[in-house]
Formats: structure tokens, C-alpha cells, sequence
């Protein structure tokens, strides 16, 4: 009966479960969970402090939980003011919004920005923002002379439309997490400013970036006119995100957050998990690129044909994987899948969670819920995998 009931759990909790040899009943596979740093969950002081943060109504500026954290915020990111948003996509959102006042105007972006591809395009369905992509190099990065290019194509143009804002995304998503150079982000908003262009950064893993870059964060962020922080990615809180820039640029985001639904009462149960996060960062996101890094190596000394990748392009808490020979679909079905062959050649069951990424790679992201020693069995499960596939 015990059994039966630990099944039913591991099925409602989409765990997956492994039948042992020897006729044995079976036992639950460990399961580690490499699909995005947004799966994490509260730890024990995060959720102590959300029970017992002091609130107050954060929609008449009372609430001194959400005040502490955008005055901590504001100082950490070396900007005039924060404003503390349900998520990330609300506050790139409402930054757009705030820039491109009229209707019809430009946006220049990354063609795989996060920005562009995951937030239903709300620049334009919410905003009526005109969207103009441009080619990502494999850094993350826009090439510069076609930025300029595009950005000098519509100037006294009636044709045209006015471009008034130019996004960054870093880390960067889709590159595999990699970090925007300093040098760049002066670069882009120096030709912006000649241009009388705004630029805003999509800086929902900006505390990856800085560490990685080992500045502060405001070092980055005084390259850009606004700015957006997420907390419930590698800093592990449950929900929240914040913009950052001049007192006038936050008064009007304020007054786009309450028309879109974002202004929230007693909001302090979530700031203070959003301090708890900011308060240990760079120690969980350091162990976070560490394990990114040690599993990128591990992978490449396996050699496999079927899975390669390059350790030097791993710079944050990202791994990119290239897969031949299968589709990166069905290599996470085998990744996920457990067997008693399993159980007898490993001594236990792991089940890895991967999505695919592009046509020919999968992504792995580290977080705070995957220790050194889960990095060490999904690189033995990867190990299994390749060889049941492998000649």
C-alpha cells in the first residue's frame, strides 16, 4: 500500500519512477532538474521571511518591506529609483512603454532576444511599438555598423518609422547564457546618444553578468537608461522583477504598472523573498557557474559523437549542448526515462529534465536546487544515455 501511495505521489509530482530488479516494487528516481533557473523553489529563510515580512499597501507606497528592498535595489544597480513588478516581462513591457511615448515608433532588438520571441509581443499588441529585429552574432551581441546603419536609415524620413529605443538582453538566453562586454555596452549606448536614442536592458540575469564580469552590477548599468532585474531566476524567489532608471522615467512606469494590472497591495510577502535572494547571490550564483562550468567539461570528456560542446563558451549558469545523430527531443526523452538496467549498472536512477533548445542542441541551466554532487550523477546519467546509444 506504502508503495502504491509513493507511486501516485511520484506521478502527481511528475517524478518519474524506476522498476527495480529482482522482482523489487521500485523506487523513485532522483530527479535533476536542468530546464530553466525559474523552476527553483523558496528554501526554508526565504520562506520564514516571507511569513514574517512587515507589509503595509505598497499601491499607496506603504508597504516598508517593498520600500527596503527598491532603496537596496536602487543602490546596488546605481540608478535614481526602482520599481518593484510581478515579472520580468511586465517590466521590460512597461520600459518600452515609458520610452516610446507615441504609438508607432521604433524598437530595435535582437532577433532572439527574449524580448522578441518569448513575451507574445506585447511591444506591439500592448504598446503599438513597430519591433525591428536584427541578427544576433553568437555572442549575444548586434553588429554595430549594422546598428548604425539602421538606426541613421529612417532619420528625417516621413516614411519611416521614429526609432526611440534600442533593447540588450544580458545574460543573454538564447546565446547560452553568455555576457555582454563592457566595452559593448558602452559602445551602443554612446551611438545611441548620438542618435537621441534611448537604451534599455533586459537585465532579468544581471546578477549572473556582473559576477561573471566580476564588477558590480551598476557598472553595467550605467551603460543603459533603464533597466530590469528578475528575482525568480538564479536569485530563487517565487515571483517579482523590478525596473530601475531616473525619478521621472519611474513615475511614468508607475502609472503604466497600475494600467496593466501590476500594482499590488500587500506586496512585502514578496519583496522579502527577493531580499532574502539578493542577500546570498553572488555565493549561489557563483556555485551555480562552477557546477555549469565542471558538467560542460565532464560532458567533453566523454567524446562522444552523439554530444559535444565547447567549455569556453559556457560563461554563467548555461550550457548549450550540440546533438547529431538524434533529435535533441529524443535525447531528452532518454535523458528523462529511468530502467531497471539503470538501477543494475548505476546502483540508482536519475532522471535529468532538459528541453530541447534549437533544431540541433539542448539547453542545461543551473540553479540553486542543483548541487556539485546532482551536476556529478546528471553527468553520469548523460554517460549511460551515450553509451546505450552509442556503437
Amino acid at each position: 500500500m506504502l508503495r502504491g501511495l509513493a507511486r501516485a505521489a511520484a506521478r502527481r509530482h511528475g517524478v518519474p519512477w524506476a522498476r527495480g530488479s529482482g522482482g523489487r516494487a521500485g523506487v523513485p528516481a532522483h530527479v535533476v532538474d536542468l530546464r530553466s533557473d525559474t523552476v527553483t523553489r523558496p528554501g526554508p529563510a526565504m520562506r520564514r521571511a516571507m511569513a514574517e515580512a512587515v507589509v503595509g499597501d505598497d499601491d499607496y507606497g506603504e508597504d516598508p518591506t517593498v520600500r527596503e528592498l527598491q532603496e537596496k535595489a536602487s543602490e546596488l544597480l546605481g540608478v535614481e529609483q526602482t520599481l518593484f513588478v510581478p515579472t520580468n516581462t511586465m517590466a521590460n513591457l512597461i520600459s518600452v512603454m515609458g520610452h516610446c511615448r507615441r504609438r508607432g515608433s521604433q524598437l530595435l532588438l535582437g532577433q532572439e532576444s527574449h524580448l522578441h520571441v518569448y513575451e507574445q509581443g506585447g511591444a506591439a499588441q500592448i504598446a503599438g511599438v513597430h519591433s525591428r529585429p536584427l541578427p544576433d552574432l553568437p555572442h549575444g551581441t548586434l553588429d554595430l555598423v549594422e546598428l548604425e546603419r539602421v538606426l541613421t536609415q529612417g532619420l528625417g524620413n516621413p516614411y519611416h518609422p521614429v526609432c526611440e529605443l534600442i533593447c540588450l538582453e544580458n545574460t543573454h538566453s538564447s546565446s547560452g547564457g553568455r555576457v555582454l562586454p563592457l566595452d559593448y555596452l558602452r559602445q551602443v549606448h554612446a551611438l545611441a546618444r548620438n542618435y537621441g536614442v534611448q537604451v534599455h536592458l533586459d537585465g532579468a540575469r544581471l546578477m549572473n553578468a556582473a559576477l561573471a564580469l566580476r564588477v558590480p552590477p551598476a557598472r553595467i548599468v550605467e551603460h543603459c537608461d533603464s533597466v530590469s532585474l528578475s528575482f525568480s531566476k538564479g536569485l530563487g524567489a517565487p515571483v517579482g522583477a523590478l525596473v530601475g532608471g531616473p525619478k521621472d522615467f519611474i513615475k511614468e512606469v508607475w502609472r503604466l504598472r497600475k494600467a496593466l494590472g501590476g500594482g499590488m497591495h500587500q506586496a512585502g510577502v514578496l519583496a522579502a523573498a527577493a531580499l532574502v535572494g539578493l542577500a546570498n547571490a553572488e555565493e549561489v550564483l557563483l556555485q551555480d557557474h562552477q557546477n555549469a562550468q565542471r558538467f560542460a567539461t565532464g560532458l567533453r570528456e566523454l567524446a562522444s559523437p552523439i554530444c559535444s560542446v565547447d567549455p569556453g563558451t559556457v560563461e554563467t549558469n548555461m550550457v548549450v549542448v550540440r546533438v547529431v545523430g538524434l533529435s535533441p527531443k529524443e535525447l531528452c526523452q532518454h535523458l528523462r526515462a529511468v530502467s531497471a538496467e539503470e538501477e543494475k549498472q548505476m546502483g540508482q536512477v536519475v532522471s535529468v529534465l532538459l528541453f530541447p533548445w534549437t533544431e540541433h542542441s539542448v539547453r542545461a541551466v543551473w540553479h540553486r536546487d542543483v548541487s556539485a554532487q546532482d551536476t556529478e550523477l546528471a553527468l553520469r546519467k548523460w554517460e549511460f544515455v551515450l553509451r546505450q546509444l552509442g556503437p
